[in-house]
């Protein structure tokens, strides 16, 4: 049988590590032939990151041709500081909601709203006033994206073994921003020859057509129940206890691994970058085209970006604490990188300029030095994610405590990003979105470093699984009586 066990000690899903071999969880069979692929792990994941490509993949595509394609982007701004207030207050309990329903249903639920937001773009551009209509379209998709993105972390994190973890991470982006590419692909395409400073209905439509489509994906997965890692392990599915007892595990979850604290301003900055990237840089300087071109070149930089931190952050040869260090110190080179060359070109233009500025086209002199800086930004927001989610994934293998980290992650970065696209829409200098954005991104480096030295470990025990030893009624047993009863029932 394929889920027949072969060894007689506790399995809890952590999956084994190439960096210790202190664990002996139980060994299951993995199916074969079709059915051995389907349900391999790196199909789950790919499978995964097919729906994000055509869910949030889109979403990024279109806001990164800065104001969702429209010339005003005060609507954009006000539709995605809702967005992200209601992504805040949704992924803070998205954790306990997930693991009551389950990660299958809660990524259809979550994947419902973008199909929703695309269309409220199309009605804008066949009825101008329909403003309101984008902004209520963001507060939706808010609840929606808060759903999908624990799902997509509790999945993500959990299906590999930790010696695997930066691998898998790198997949899922690569084909997650294939959505970017796509999107950009196709607005390029539909706008290359366009004189106006919005995209058409057509990149709309398309755009809605592809969001529907990987809408109903999370249908063909396999139940994450079923899942055996690639060392025979078995994935740990939540318990799906009460209500009260999910929101207990919130907290237990936090109480018992308080260094994720230290995090949260790596969390907080992980969205602000994009207000300055999209609306106070593409969106004002670049005609329709250049806009285009960049968003193309952007999301393949994410890729390019998240292949290089991933084989770094897996490499066997070093041990994990080193990756971990190495990861961060990439990240800090590339914030100062990115920010200097930045403020170069930030410093000569302001809210006030662009209005009567004319418009850097594909043809402008020294136009290629600003899609390489552009470049450069997709290059360290790919690296900074991945490292974010590699540094939680070397916490804790279990489902239900992952669901919760990626929660809050999704809640602080949402809550950053609700502040700043509001500060967008109330015309803060763009100066002043810049500096607060290079600001808090080496804050959140200098926070992340002493976690990194007091908290990651060369492999993740059932000690740090807390979740993962407590009961439907919110008890908590300890390491020994955790192995204790696995060895009875076993013996059963």
């Amino acid at each position: 049988m394929a889920e027949t066990a072969t060894t007689q000690e506790k399995e809890y899903g952590s999956g084994s590590s190439d960096d210790s071999g202190s664990q002996n969880p139980v060994i299951y069979e993995r199916p074969t032939g079709i059915k051995g692929i389907y349900a391999h792990p790196v199909t789950q994941v790919t499978m995964l990151g097919v729906v994000c490509f055509m869910c949030p993949g889109l979403f990024n595509a279109l806001n990164g041709l800065g104001a969702g394609g429209q010339v005003d982007t005060k609507t954009s701004a006000n539709s995605n500081a809702a967005l992200y207030a209601t992504f805040a207050i949704s992924a803070f309990f998205a954790g306990s909601i997930n693991n009551r329903l389950g990660s299958r249903l809660t990524l259809l639920l979550g994947s419902s709203g973008y199909a929703l937001y695309i269309g409220s773009y199309l009605a804008m551009n066949i009825h101008p006033g329909a403003g309101g209509f984008v902004i209520a379209a963001g507060a939706i998709l808010g609840i929606c994206a808060g759903l999908l993105w624990t799902a997509q972390g509790s999945l993500m994190l959990s299906y590999p073994t930790e010696s695997q973890k930066g691998r898998f991470i790198s997949i899922f982006w690569t084909i997650f921003n294939l959505g970017g590419v796509v999107g950009a692909s196709v607005s390029l395409g539909l706008n290359y020859k366009s004189n106006a400073n919005s995209v058409g209905n057509s990149t709309y439509i398309a755009f809605l057509i592809l969001t529907l489509i990987g809408s109903t994906i999370p249908f063909l997965m396999v139940d994450p129940q079923k899942m055996i890692r690639t060392d025979g392990t078995k994935v740990t599915s939540p318990r799906h206890p009460s209500w009260k007892v999910e929101i207990y595990g919130l907290w237990v979850a936090v109480r018992d691994d308080p260094l994720i604290i230290m995090l949260f301003p790596m969390f907080l900055a992980s969205n602000w970058f994009y207000t300055w990237q999209f609306n106070a840089y593409n969106a004002v300087l670049f005609d329709i085209r250049g806009r285009s071109l960049n968003n193309l070149v952007y999301w393949i930089a994410q890729i390019i970006g998240s292949l290089i931190i991933g084989f770094l952050l897996d490499q066997k040869k070093i041990s994990r604490r080193v990756r971990a260090f190495s990861g961060w110190g990439v990240c800090f080179l590339m914030v100062w990188v990115v920010h200097i060359w930045a403020y170069f070109y930030q410093k000569d233009y302001t809210r006030a300029s662009v209005l009567t500025d004319p418009k850097i086209t594909i043809e402008s002199s020294g136009y290629a030095a600003y899609i390489w800086l552009y470049f450069l930004c997709g290059i360290l927001d790919s690296m900074w994610q991945i490292t974010a989610y590699w540094i939680m994934g070397a916490m804790s293998n279990d489902p239900a405590k992952l669901a919760h980290f990626a929660g809050l992650y999704k809640s602080i970065q949402s809550a950053g990003a609700a502040g700043i696209w509001a500060g967008d829409g109330a015309k803060v200098p763009f100066m002043n979105i810049f500096v607060s954005t290079w600001v808090l991104l080496v804050v959140g480096l200098l926070f992340a470093l002493p976690m990194l030295y007091l908290r990651v470990k060369e492999t993740t025990g059932l000690a740090d699984e807390t979740l993962a030893r407590m009961d439907d009624s919110g008890k908590i047993a300890s390491v020994e009586e955790t192995k204790g009863i696995s060895a009875q029932s076993e013996k059963a």
